[in-house]
């Protein structure tokens, strides 16, 4: 007996626009075809004070490191360290470059989701998205390097300072690593398909929006809200699903005619 096929998932659509619910089909309130043209324009705006913020919180984490260092081999008459025992000064300096790494990272992949590097360059494009990671290491690296490789300190000081470092070094780099890098060239053909349909899909959750209603990772959510690209971003949402891009390239591939969701067919 034939397997009986599970019936679409019923959403219940609210406006982006108006807090109103809408029928499955229909254009938000205030919407007009082309209006990636416009989420083009405000992707591509300045994502300057992020990226600043990143380098400084980075330099900050070298500093953390380089005060760290100091703690534990500089004489304890240092006036730029704090009055408590050298292990535990370097600890906390520690903790301080982590979580400056950390920080500056998440600044830094969010610049690059919003205005990616081209892919064109392969070591550039990696490079670029891996900045994080290779902050990471210089931030830590170095100290664990200089601690060990110091005649004075003592056997117990090595070993915490070494483990402390690498256990901080796996922690940050893990936090870094952006584990879905973004290309330029993978923007430009999602704003030219954002550009074809004009509204989108998205939940409360999540970072990303949808151009299919039926999309599969939408099965759970009882509640979408549909709007322009523009309110999409505003509302947190980053980019366009990549199970919906994959969806609509396997379409335009098979149709030879550009296929639009039925969800947004007039």
């Amino acid at each position: 007996m034939a397997e009986e096929k599970k019936p679409k998932k019923e959403h219940k659509i609210v406006s982006a626009s108006t807090g109103e619910a809408v029928k499955p089909g229909s254009r938000p309130s205030g919407a007009k075809p082309g209006a990636g043209g416009v989420a083009a324009q405000q992707i591509a705006a300045s994502t300057t004070g992020l990226r600043v913020g990143s380098i400084i919180l980075w330099v900050a984490a070298l500093v953390s490191e380089f005060l760290a260092i100091k703690a534990i081999l500089a004489p304890a008459d240092d006036p730029f360290i704090p009055s408590i025992p050298p292990l535990y000064a370097g600890i906390a300096f520690l903790v301080l470059d982590l979580i400056c790494v950390i920080i500056g990272s998440l600044l830094w992949k969010k610049a690059n989701h919003i205005h990616p590097a081209s892919e064109k360059n392969k070591l550039t494009f990696w490079l670029w998205n891996n900045m994080g990671v290779i902050v990471c290491a210089i931030a830590f690296i170095p100290f664990v390097i200089i601690l060990l490789k110091d005649e004075k300190a003592d056997k117990k000081t090595k070993m915490i300072g070494t483990i402390v470092a690498v256990v901080a070094l796996l922690i940050g780099g893990f936090a870094s690593y952006d584990y879905n890098p973004y290309s330029q060239e993978e923007q430009q053909q999602i704003l030219a398909m954002e550009e074809a349909t004009s509204q989108v899909y998205w939940t409360t959750g999540g970072k990303v929006f949808h151009i299919y209603e039926d999309c599969q990772h939408l099965n759970r959510s009882e509640e979408l809200m549909l709007g322009t690209t523009q309110e999409a971003e505003a509302a947190g949402k980053e980019r366009l699903c990549k199970t919906c891009f994959n969806r609509h390239e396997k379409e335009l591939a098979e149709g030879g005619t550009e296929a639009l969701p039925p969800a947004v067919n007039e």
